[in-house]
């Protein structure tokens, strides 16, 4: 039976401040190079090619914590040599913050062609020398990892079809044969068996600490929120503490409230427009959809009906798609059930109600129309269920949390007892204050799961469950 939504004034909760994990040292990066090397040998791949550039990184950043900022760069992987890494002018220097390349487990090429242009070009080797020299050849089975595999819906020759620039694609295919250069980025961001795609104990604490700085964010931004003040101001107010961004910040009213990807751009927040807001870093992305109004007499006239037509049943939405975060529920079930508590023709919801989250905000999803792929134990899922309609324009709840069975979160519990103590909180709070269905399988990471306020110039004013 479905719950019912009501609108209900409350204090929001406060929970201790995670403090920033220590740093992995070299042991965890080596057991995902040699992790790596097994699924490589499972596939047949000599010689694996990870490509990554400023805004294509996660891949590189699991494998080894470094990425390329400025450039491209390349990690190259064989079985019988240490890894290298193909870095341009720039990324020299930033080498040691991979703790493999400062324990010297690691080798490294300066490759100008990689540098901005203009740059110096004249003291490196040709790309083609030096995947030459890595033992790439005619016949050498070589795997290329990006960020984006390709079905053969959408390719007719998906497996050839790689995710990297063409002067390092043409190179590879040059040095081994076309049919020998694979896209094997799926290895790593496959939904079903990737290796980036599940997570463990200590994994999570560092994805709880970046959920709960950009919840906090969020906090402080949508109370500092004020009828006239520019949106510069209200990003400002979210202070931010400097880690690296998963995505744009975005901010969306007035003119801007249709465009979903707009920024900050010196807008002035006025009562009765719609907002939505996101604040992403690594590992954690926040978002809130509501509008800049105290009560529903502040609305549009056909929006007036906003929490009970549009922004409750979402909620209700919600609800159910918590329920279902479970090990073995199959990405199509819950595709199907958020299809059929929100409505296409009323609700507009485009996108998968849900993907996996890592330093890149979208690495892929197990939910989607038909999907068998079960949810896996280790998934960090986003809570990205995104409506849309011309009248009541959106509402958003979207938040972070991890897929755990027992094993997980005994591990959890015995690695990082504080850790579990502020998810257990937070799970009590969606629960037994607003009447979430929250199964012990799902651990929320947001400071601000299961709230969501309708009205956001009255902030205490909540949607909760019955």
């Amino acid at each position: 039976m479905l719950k019912t939504a009501r609108l209900a004034e409350m204090d929001w909760p406060r929970y201790a401040a995670a403090p920033l994990p220590t740093s992995p040292g070299p042991d965890l990066y080596r057991r995902r190079i040699e992790a790596t090397r097994a699924r490589m040998r499972e596939e047949g791949i000599d010689t694996l090619v990870v490509y990554a550039d400023r805004e294509h990184f996660g891949t590189m950043v699991w494998l080894t914590n470094f990425d390329p900022r400025f450039e491209e760069a390349l990690l190259v992987i064989r079985h019988d040599r240490k890894p290298l890494f193909i870095v341009g002018n720039e990324c020299e220097s930033y080498l040691g913050i991979a703790p493999m390349f400062a324990a010297g487990e690691i080798r490294h090429e300066r490759q100008q062609s990689f540098s901005l242009i203009s740059q110096p070009r004249t003291s490196s080797r040709l790309l083609s020398a030096i995947l030459a020299g890595e033992g790439i050849s005619h016949g050498t089975r070589v795997g290329v990892s990006g960020w984006k595999y390709f079905t053969a819906a959408e390719h007719p020759d998906p497996r050839h079809a790689i995710d990297a620039p063409a002067f390092i694609a043409d190179v590879l295919r040059t040095l081994a044969g076309h049919d020998q250069v694979t896209n094997e980025t799926a290895m790593f961001m496959s939904p079903r068996d990737g290796l980036r795609t599940v997570v463990d104990a200590d994994d999570i604490a560092h994805f709880e600490y970046a959920n709960s700085v950009v919840s906090q964010s969020m906090r402080s931004m949508l109370f500092a929120l004020s009828d006239g003040m520019t949106d510069f101001d209200a990003v400002i107010a979210a202070g931010l503490n400097g880690l690296p961004l998963g995505c744009h910040p975005t901010f969306c009213t007035g003119d801007t409230a249709p465009l979903g990807l707009a920024g900050p751009m010196g807008n002035r927040l006025r009562r009765g427009q719609p907002l939505s807001a996101n604040l992403c870093i690594w590992r954690a992305n926040c978002c809130r959809a509501g509008w800049l109004a105290s009560s529903a007499a502040d609305l549009p006239d056909a929006a007036s009906d906003y929490v009970e037509a549009f922004a409750g049943p979402y909620t209700v939405a919600l609800d159910r798609w918590f329920s279902m975060m479970r090990p073995g529920v199959a990405g199509g079930d819950i595709k199907a059930e958020i299809d059929r508590l929100l409505p296409f023709g009323k609700f507009g919801v485009f996108l998968n109600p849900g993907h996996l989250i890592d330093t890149d905000e979208w690495v892929s999803s197990p939910i989607f129309e038909g999907s068998a792929i079960p949810l896996r134990s280790g998934h960090v899922m986003q809570v990205d269920i995104i409506p849309s309609s011309r009248t009541y324009f959106s509402a958003r709840m979207e938040d972070t949390v991890v897929i755990a069975d027992k094993r997980l979160r005994d591990e959890l519990r015995a690695r990082h007892p504080e850790v579990h103590g502020r998810i257990m909180a937070r799970s009590d709070f969606m629960r037994d204050t607003m009447g979430f269905d929250v199964p012990e399988t799902m651990l929320p990471l947001s400071d601000m799961a299961g709230i969501a306020p309708p009205f956001l110039f009255a902030p205490e004013k909540l949607i909760r469950l019955g």
